[in-house]
């Protein structure tokens, strides 16, 4: 269910992804609800939208509703109370999505900080089963002290996961030194989620870092070395992929896994060529990383999956970027001798503005496979 926003994203692209993330996260979709409002209600949706979805959860049986954009704590409580089934919003499908991901203690520790932020303003709807006792001084109801000692434990708790984050960030920073003392560059894989980051970083390195079609695969920074002909040290660092809207608990959440592109001599913007929305989800990445103040570091686009718009290698001169196809190898040796060059100073193989240039892509990235 969405309430269509001012994100600059069409209504249905947005809930095209909803429903890829509901399917990630092992849901299955079976009904999708809009609305066109200024502003969302106190139940997000107006009375007669709400009217349909209480039809829909009945005909259909549903036992959970996800709603795209973030709810108020009060817009949750409220809709759980009139539809009667449980209700998620977009921050808590992605917190889902990342529990099942996560596989290193960093990426388990950040995922646990994130879910505790994220649940501490909504403790209140937790105890609204335990009825209030009357007001005044002395008769405060056992809800309301339950709630107070659930948010004194998730406080420290959270103490606990950021003193703990910062013990395994003090370790891979003892890792990035040693790096930098042999004057290895790095070079970090950044992209929109499932461009096929990690099958690249594999093709890359000859590595077997996990690697599937679906969102959020890769949590976790890997970084491994890489081999350049000039025989220049490099590794690189495979990081989480972007999306639309990350909830600012996640961006938070996971500096860590984002000081791996702070630190990059080199970005590969790993770009979906097959994609019909690559341009809209390039400018997503290229938002965030201006956000993060990361837009100096010189990058280069990489446009992979091509072997899903063409059925042999390209390679197109007009193209401001580097072709790949990591499933079947196709210009990987290009890709690396491209870093190699832009290591060393080489200025034309570097796009420092990747907006511009995909824009003029049309006949390449945008066709449908």
């Amino acid at each position: 269910m969405r309430v269509r926003g001012k994100d600059g994203w069409e209504l249905a692209d947005s809930m095209r992804e909803l429903d890829s993330l509901a399917r990630t996260a092992d849901a299955k979709p079976v009904a999708t609800v809009t609305q066109v409002l200024n502003r969302p209600s106190r139940t997000y949706v107006g009375s007669g939208k709400l009217q349909e979805l209480r039809d829909i959860v009945m005909s259909e049986h549903m036992d959970v509703a996800i709603f795209d954009d973030e709810l108020q704590p009060a817009q949750q409580v409220a809709l759980e109370n009139l539809l009667k089934i449980k209700v998620i919003d977009r921050t808590a499908l992605i917190l889902d999505i990342f529990a099942q991901r996560a596989r290193s203690r960093e990426g388990r520790l950040q995922v646990e900080l994130a879910q505790v932020e994220y649940l501490l303003p909504r403790l209140a709807g937790q105890w609204s089963h335990l009825e209030r006792l009357g007001g005044g001084i002395g008769t405060r109801g056992p809800g309301e002290s339950q709630i107070e000692t659930d948010r004194r434990l998730m406080r420290q708790r959270a103490r606990d996961l950021r003193v703990a984050l910062e013990s395994v960030k003090s370790r891979r920073g003892a890792q990035r030194a040693r790096r930098v003392r042999t004057d290895a560059s790095l070079i970090a894989l950044v992209g929109y989620t499932n461009a096929g980051k990690s099958a690249l970083f594999n093709a890359l390195t000859g590595s077997n870092v996990r690697s599937h079609n679906r969102l959020f695969e890769t949590l976790d920074t890997t970084t491994r070395s890489l081999y350049l002909k000039s025989g220049r040290a490099a590794t690189i660092s495979d990081t989480v992929g972007f999306i639309n809207k990350l909830p600012t608990v996640l961006v938070e959440a996971f500096n860590a896994t984002l000081e791996e592109v702070v630190l990059a001599d080199l970005i590969l913007h790993v770009v979906d060529a097959s994609d019909p929305r690559a341009a809209e989800r390039a400018e997503v990445v290229i938002d965030l990383l201006a956000e993060l103040e990361l837009d100096s570091i010189p990058r280069l686009t990489v446009l992979n999956k091509t072997d899903l718009v063409f059925d042999e290698p390209i390679d197109d001169d007009e193209v401001a970027g580097i072709m790949t196809s990591a499933t079947r190898g196709w210009g990987i040796t290009q890709l690396r001798d491209a870093c190699d060059e832009a290591l060393g100073g080489g200025e034309s193989v570097v796009d420092g503005n990747e907006g511009g240039n995909l824009a003029t892509r049309q006949g390449i990235v945008g066709q449908e496979a």
